[in-house]
């Protein structure tokens, strides 16, 4: 999906932000595949090597995702293919995102029947990037849907409109996930990527289309930290997706090829959540450590809404995302089949 065919058997894929970033486009000579690696051009025609070749699968908490205002409770049926549109030096999942092609053979409506079988309300298109096995998310979005089923995307958001548009009336939620805030020097350095645009973009377009979203920052010591870089995506948020936005601000580790940095500090995280709080965000959590700023308090009268542990759930006081004590309406989509409130 989403390609034109070119002269010379050359193709060009639309589907993510290197065609928005490239020179021409993202244009795949025969024989080729373009920067994810997964999406090859054979004889001029544009082939996805990844759409029934699933390489992990795992039950998860909703919250780990993470999001935390989108059907808290619930558990998502959590699943990817080998492939990414980055190239994160420290990635925690590089085995996944940037090794050889591997998996298993399961088509959507078997994706859909295991999500039901082990008790999930329903799916996340996750670990690695769900824009490269697009194909594979639409589909099996639309048969969820039929059965009653949400859909979530854990996305860097390096994806084009249009995909948007076309999977929207089956994409539930997303969680956007920004390195650095976002900084186009760190991005360049340690992603590989030449612009965060497309990212910009893409959130528009899930704003546009009422898909609930979430952001997370991963700040990383010395080379991604910077709190004017935080304060400058805080505000581009609040300006263009609303304060209500939750914001997750996550702690990174060395991985991968990136040895030489140490964990994030506890305090750099508390200076960015005093950043986005003051700034007038409503729902920011420090997502990956456990020091009571996971749960969700209203933002009008104070009171405890949603008690967590690290990523997952542990007492509900909502009533219907309404504040329970001064009946504030709280920003949480609890999923009901065709219904988003």
């Amino acid at each position: 999906m989403f390609y034109e065919k070119l002269k010379d058997n050359k193709v060009r894929c639309h589907l993510c932000g290197w065609d928005y970033v490239l020179p021409g486009g993202c244009i795949i000579p025969p024989g080729k595949t373009g920067v994810c690696g997964v999406r090859k051009n054979i004889s001029g025609t544009l082939y996805s090597l990844v759409y029934d070749k699933i390489s992990s699968t795992a039950v998860h908490e909703v919250e780990r995702k993470p999001l935390y205002h989108f059907a808290p409770g619930s558990l998502a049926y959590s699943i990817c293919t080998q492939g990414c549109n980055w190239k994160c030096k420290y990635c925690q999942n590089w085995q996944l995102s940037q090794g050889e092609i591997i998996g298993k053979a399961v088509l959507p409506e078997e994706l859909v029947g295991r999500a039901k079988a082990r008790g999930c309300q329903g799916l996340s298109y996750t670990f690695t990037e769900p824009t490269i096995f697009y194909e594979l998310t639409y589909d099996t979005a639309k048969i969820a849907h039929k059965e009653g089923l949400y859909n979530t995307y854990v996305t860097n958001g390096y994806i084009s409109p249009e995909p948007i548009q076309k999977i929207a009336p089956y994409l539930d939620a997303v969680s956007v996930n920004f390195k650095g805030s976002g900084d186009e020097e760190f991005l360049q350095n340690y992603i590989g990527i030449p612009s965060s645009e497309p990212v910009y973009r893409a959130l528009k377009e899930f704003e546009k289309n009422n898909i609930h979203i979430e952001i997370t920052n991963l700040l990383v010591p010395q080379v991604g930290d910077s709190m004017e870089k935080v304060e400058k995506l805080i505000n581009w948020i609040k300006e263009n997706l609303g304060v209500e936005t939750p914001v997750h601000f996550l702690r990174f580790f060395p991985h991968h090829k990136v040895l030489d940095l140490p964990p994030t500090p506890i305090e750099t995280l508390e200076s960015a959540y005093k950043i986005a709080k003051e700034s007038g965000m409503q729902y920011v959590y420090l997502g990956n450590v456990l020091n009571g700023r996971n749960n969700t308090y209203c933002p009008n009268c104070g009171a405890l809404l949603i008690k967590r542990g690290i990523m997952e759930t542990i007492k509900i006081y909502l009533q219907d995302s309404i504040c329970p004590e001064c009946g504030k309406t709280i920003n949480i989509r609890n999923f009901h089949k065709g219904d988003r409130k």
